[in-house]
């Protein structure tokens, strides 16, 4: 959306330059406008010949300008996707708030003091010291356990997130969600699945043009737990280039159920970061993304 902001009208006399002028030529109103999704700058003006006369006392100037300020809040932002969304969004000059139980991470990577960490439940947060300002949403909240702590992580947790986004007039909310692997129904039942399935279904009723959700398969990357790396890249990197290679030959298979447990290729975590900062900045980019799409989408951001 964008804002007018109205500013006095400047003037330049016009100055001679041999046998020629140079002016700047007025429209009929000055006003710069500020953009979310875009920067642009932009001066109209003439060339005058010595035979057209311009009233030389004054003339004023007429500034276009779209700048672009964007500011996401990541839910779980200190976890292992929500700390590659965070970096991710800071190397693009985008505004970062983290919102998890742990706070600040123990890491000192340099992008880590361009994010503003705040320790706190979504359960129990103060959502107008959070969300204040921001463009966007992103969740990365998720996690397994008995039946009904998943569905209270992936689906209440989320569920109350998108709920509180939407009171505080953020225009977006992008859900870190997951591949349903080709799985019977009632494998699909598990906690795990349905909260996170009803949580989708809240963000796109509440989000119908402007919600996004990620479903990817296995997420591989360098995780870092209790100030150690577990290099998950070492077996997800080979995997996805294997299945790459022989997705030809594996298609028909991929009709059989549960065969995308074996079959569904794993996404990198630098993707998925990649994908939610296409999604923030491209008002075009909602509703569900499967593996192939998240791939899609982070290779706008990487080129």
């Amino acid at each position: 959306m964008a804002t007018q902001l109205w500013v006095p009208q400047a003037t330049i006399p016009t100055r001679s330059l041999g046998k020629k002028a140079f002016s700047l030529l007025p429209s009929r109103s000055q006003s710069m406008s500020l953009h979310p999704t875009s920067n642009r700058q932009s001066i109209k003006c003439t060339y005058s010949t010595p035979d057209i006369t311009i009233d030389s006392s004054s003339v004023p100037i007429d500034v276009y300008a779209d700048v672009k300020t964007e500011k996401i809040v990541v839910l779980g932002g200190s976890g292992f996707a929500g700390s590659a969304i965070c970096k991710a969004a800071v190397a693009r000059g985008i505004e970062v708030v983290s919102l998890s139980r742990s706070g600040r991470p123990s890491y000192t990577d340099s992008w880590v003091e361009q994010v503003s960490w705040v320790k706190g439940d979504v359960f129990y947060a103060r959502w107008d010291e959070v969300l204040g300002g921001a463009t966007a949403v992103v969740s990365t909240l998720g996690g397994f356990g008995n039946e009904e702590q998943m569905k209270r992580i992936n689906g209440e947790a989320n569920i109350i997130s998108v709920n509180a986004a939407k009171d505080f007039g953020v225009p977006k909310f992008i859900l870190i969600s997951v591949h349903d692997y080709n799985l019977p129904s009632f494998l699909l039942n598990s906690g795990y699945f349905t909260g996170k399935r009803q949580a989708e279904s809240e963000l796109l009723s509440k989000y119908p043009n402007s919600g996004v959700v990620l479903r990817p398969g296995f997420i591989y990357g360098k995780r870092k737990v209790d100030g150690y790396e577990i290099p998950l890249d070492i077996v997800g990197e080979p995997l996805e280039r294997v299945l790459a290679a022989t997705e030809s030959f594996t298609r028909p298979l991929k009709s059989l159920p549960g065969s995308d447990l074996l079959l569904a290729p794993p996404v990198s975590v630098d993707d998925v970061a990649y994908a939610v900062v296409n999604a923030v900045s491209d008002d075009d980019f909602f509703g569900v993304f499967t593996i192939e799409q998240i791939k899609e989408a982070a290779a706008k951001v990487r080129s």
